[in-house]
Formats: structure tokens, C-alpha cells, sequence
């Protein structure tokens, strides 16, 4: 059986079969998280190019924007997918090397509006783009990762079947819309590994193509069925000639949804082990800065190659700067969005402590990735005294996940500025309860 047409099966049964308690529970950590995430997205930059591109077509009226105002669904898609990924403060599926929630949610909620769907079908969308799409993910895997950026390719396919959710298509059409999303997906990974406003648009463009390819399959058009694991299928163009055969073992009985990473900093998340790491060494008893000499940096390969630059020379470099967010870590004990203000990343006291840091691949910590995202972080004192500290994991991740209590405060933090204390408050409980809201529409 075709890759493409075990997923669509299960994509299919799930609609006819009640989510358990649990699932839904995450689906709805997943929506909270996202809206934190497109609130302070919603301003940057590339999102206002894009709105101020895409509002300029007719009949928007369908869906509604997080920054307000309303588009069609695609264009909803698209914007919202931006904003939700452009502050680097989206949800990660680990194994999959992958962010769902910003291409998928956003494809769900600009369908769910369009039909006028109710909340308990929006989290039923959910589930199911991240179900489809983060075993995808995994198939493809780290070969896939070496150039590509998940977020846009598999991204695409966490759309498509979200959207095919809340319209409702049966089998053959969940499985055309995934052989047309295949042929859609892209996103290369030096877009961020060069000073550039393109990455959001990679999670705009996987949620838009998702929708329509959506669209396309309900109106009757048709899509390859082995995209995915034939021969010049997706698996074999685009990573290294993955096995699919297992891709639909665990569908329906272990949810995905269920162990995804929310981030517990701001930035790029192949460097919060490190950063996790930097805190815990701050506050270890007489810590002082100014007693630093030397910071050494152990992680795993992908961190250094996508977190690539030394000493940034903008906001967009030092997200991407292992050096620049480890500093910032010890010197200000977070790294929150003023992080990537330009009086810090120009601080030439945070810039001296950025020429004190080398970073270093470790073979042992690169071997466990994906599984695991570790760092170790070794500082050297004036004094010749040494302290080190390994981080497994980073907070966010399974094994020491964010609970609902810090997910409500990032919430807050991230929303208040774009809807005001109240509104945001109001919001958040809103979202806890969307499951009892029967019509979606002028929700945003």
C-alpha cells in the first residue's frame, strides 16, 4: 500500500472517531501556543509585506488575520502561517526536526472560518495535520534536514491535512490532496543561514499550498498517489531513499500532538539546550560574570551549522548565533524578544562576552540527535577554576515540558503587547474552551 494511502486512511477514520480527552487537551496547548507565537509575528517585517500584498485582492472576507482584518482563506494561510513562525517562538515536533503548529494551525483556522466550523472540528483538523504530517517528518529525517527546511516541505503536508479535515474529504480525496501537497512543498535552509527576511515565508507559503491543494482535491482534482515512496517520489528527490514501510504504525493509538516541544526561550531552537545550560551555570553559587575568562560550547552538528553566526550584525543573524544567545543568556539570565533588539545585539559588552565563547560539535551529542537536543557548556575562570554543565534536554521538551501554568504566562507575555492585558486574559480562556464554541468565524 502506497505511503500516501495509509496516512489518508487513517486521515479519514480519525473524522469519524471521538478524540480522547488527553489528545484533545494538547490539541488545545498547540492552539494556545500558536496564537502566543503570531501575535508578536504579526508585526514583523515580512508579515507586512504580505499583508500589504495580499489584502489587495478581492473577496476578503472568509477568514480572519491575527494582527485583524480579514482575507481569503488562502491568504489567511499564508499570512497567519508567517506570523506564527516569524518570531521564532513556534512549537517543534523533535524526531520530525519540524515545527507543525505554524503551517498546520493556521491552515486548519482559515478553513474552520471559511465553513464557519465549530471549535471541537478545528481541534479535530489539528490533530489531524499533525498526526499526517510529523510521521512524514521522521521518514524523511536528518538526510532531509541537511538542505531542506521542514517546516516548509512537511509543513505543506500538515496543511493539506488539516484543511482536508475540516472540509471533510473522504479517502481518495485526503490522499490526492497529499500526492498534490508533495509536488508543492519547499523551503531551502539558506534562507536562514544568510541574513534574509525569507524563512516566515516558508511556513506561509507550506500553509497556503496545503489549502489549496485541499481545495484543489475537493473540486475533483487529482494527485499522485506514490509521491511520497515512488521512485522519483518525494523520498527519494529529497532525502536519501527513506523506508516507508512503518510510516503508519502508531496511527491513531500514539498521537504526536501529545509530545511536542513549546519553547521556553525565544530564538532558534537548536540552541536552548545551550541556553538552558548558560542559566543553570549563572546561578551556581558565586557565579560572576566579570570572573569569566574563557566559554566553551559542546553541541550537536545542526546546532552550529544553522546557528552559524559568530557575532551577528543584525536581529535576523542573531537568532541564528549560538554565540550571541549563550551570551545573552549569562549576561541577562533569559533571552526573551528583546533579545533581538538593536541596542543588544549592538551592546559592545555583550559583543566582548561574544569573543569569549568558541562552540564545538561533540560526536557523542550529535549521535543522539534528533532524539535528543543536548549541550554542554564548560566555562573557564580568571581564577583557573573550571565549572560544567550538561543539559539532556531543553525545558519545553517531553521529558520536562512546559506545564499549562508557563504556557498561560507565555501566552500572556507574547499577547499582551498586540491586544492589551484584559483582551489577552479574555483571549486565553477562550482558547482553553474552543471546543464549546459552535461557530468560529471573527475569532482572530
Amino acid at each position: 500500500m502506497p505511503a500516501i494511502e495509509v496516512l489518508s486512511t487513517f486521515a479519514d477514520k480519525i473524522q469519524q472517531e471521538p478524540l480522547s480527552a488527553e489528545v484533545i487537551r494538547h490539541a488545545k496547548r498547540a492552539l494556545v501556543d500558536w496564537y502566543a507565537a503570531a501575535y508578536p509575528g504579526a508585526s514583523d517585517t515580512a508579515v507586512g509585506i504580505l499583508r500589504s500584498l495580499l489584502l489587495d485582492e478581492p473577496a476578503c472576507d472568509a477568514a480572519d488575520l491575527v494582527a485583524g482584518g480579514q482575507a481569503t482563506a488562502r491568504s489567511a494561510a499564508l499570512i497567519n502561517g508567517a506570523a506564527a513562525h516569524a518570531a521564532e517562538l513556534d512549537d517543534s515536533y523533535r524526531d520530525a526536526m519540524y515545527h507543525p503548529g505554524a503551517a498546520t494551525i493556521a491552515a486548519a483556522l482559515a478553513i474552520c472560518q471559511e465553513q464557519g466550523l465549530c471549535g471541537a472540528r478545528l481541534l479535530k483538523a489539528i490533530v489531524t495535520g499533525y498526526e499526517v504530517s510529523t510521521r512524514i517528518g521522521v521518514v524523511l529525517g536528518r538526510a532531509h534536514y541537511r538542505y531542506w527546511h521542514s517546516t516548509g516541505t512537511v509543513g505543506t503536508f500538515g496543511a493539506a491535512a488539516a484543511a482536508g479535515s475540516a472540509y471533510g474529504l473522504n479517502k481518495a480525496q485526503f490522499a490526492h490532496a497529499l500526492g498534490t501537497a508533495a509536488t508543492f512543498a519547499a523551503g531551502l535552509q539558506q534562507a536562514f543561514r544568510s541574513d534574509s527576511m525569507s524563512k516566515p515565508l516558508h511556513a506561509a507559503r507550506a500553509a497556503e499550498a496545503g489549502v489549496l491543494a485541499a481545495k484543489a482535491a475537493r473540486r475533483g482534482l487529482t494527485g499522485a498517489w506514490d509521491m511520497l515512496d515512488g521512485e522519483e517520489g518525494l523520498g527519494q528527490a529529497m532525502s536519501d531513499g527513506p523506508s516507508w514501510g512503518g510510516v503508519g504504525d502508531t496511527l491513531g493509538k500514539d498521537f504526536h500532538i501529545t509530545r511536542v516541544t513549546f519553547k521556553n526561550h525565544v530564538g532558534c531552537g537548536h540552541t536552548f539546550a545551550a541556553i538552558d545550560a548558560a542559566l543553570a551555570l549563572r546561578e551556581g553559587e558565586g557565579f560572576s560574570i566579570g570572573k569569566v575568562r574563557r566559554i566553551h560550547v559542546y553541541t550537536y552538528r545542526p546546532a552550529l551549522e544553522i546557528a552559524c553566526h559568530g557575532k551577528p550584525a543584525s536581529s535576523n543573524e542573531a537568532r541564528f548565533s549560538l554565540r550571541y544567545v549563550v551570551a545573552h543568556a549569562l549576561l541577562h539570565g533569559r533571552v526573551r524578544l528583546n533579545a533581538y533588539d538593536d541596542e543588544r545585539v549592538h551592546d559592545p559588552v555583550l559583543g566582548a562576552l561574544v569573543d569569549r565563547i568558541d562552540v564545538h560539535g561533540d560526536p557523542e551529542i550529535d549521535a543522539a540527535f534528533p532524539a535528543n537536543r543536548s549541550a554542554r557548556i564548560v566555562i573557564e575562570f580568571k581564577s583557573g577554576d573550571c565549572r560544567a554543565h550538561f543539559q539532556a534536554n531543553r525545558k519545553g521538551d517531553p521529558e520536562d515540558p512546559l506545564s499549562d501554568a508557563e504556557l498561560e504566562s507565555k501566552f500572556i507575555e507574547l499577547a499582551t503587547p498586540s491586544l492589551g492585558a484584559a483582551a489577552a486574559r479574555e483571549k486565553l480562556a477562550d482558547l482553553w474552551r474552543i471546543d464549546l464554541r459552535a461557530d468560529l468565524r471573527h475569532m482572530a
